[in-house]
């Protein structure tokens, strides 16, 4: 009875892995495979001049590197590069900053830049930190 009991059992559960396999197949499942995504260039600290352009280095690589969208960090905040006009992603994932600005009082290029790809709904990954400086007046 035990055994007869057991194999209705494993019976059951293939049909039911099948079915849903079959189902998962004719739905366009909403569940991704696992993609590997790494950073093929991540940026380096930048000795800048004051007036000049500088470019922090950064590019994804991967199966859907295409389709990773690259977003800047200094200090730890997101940059909102559509609000300025100095800074700008270029296509490969770089940043450009095509006047370094630096003065006395006002250092707004200075600091700590970090390049984040992210993959819509599977997640994100982070490049190592670097130092932007202005060289001294």
């Amino acid at each position: 009875m035990a055994v007869r009991q057991a194999r209705l059992l494993l019976f059951f559960s293939i049909l039911i892995f099948q079915y849903s396999s079959i189902v998962a197949a004719d739905t366009g499942s909403a569940v991704r495979a696992f993609t590997p995504l790494r950073f093929s260039v991540e940026p380096c600290d930048v000795l800048a001049v004051r007036g000049l352009p500088a470019v922090l280095n950064c590019s994804v690589a991967g199966a859907e590197a295409v389709l990773a969208r690259v977003e800047w960090r200094k200090d730890g905040t997101f940059l909102n590069l559509a609000a300025d006009e100095r800074r700008r992603l270029l296509p490969g994932g770089s940043l450009l900053i095509s006047t370094v600005v630096h003065s006395k009082h006002n250092r707004p290029d200075e600091g700590v830049y970090q390049c984040t790809a992210t993959l819509d709904s599977l997640g994100s990954i982070s490049s190592r930190t670097a130092r932007l400086t202005v060289a001294g007046q």
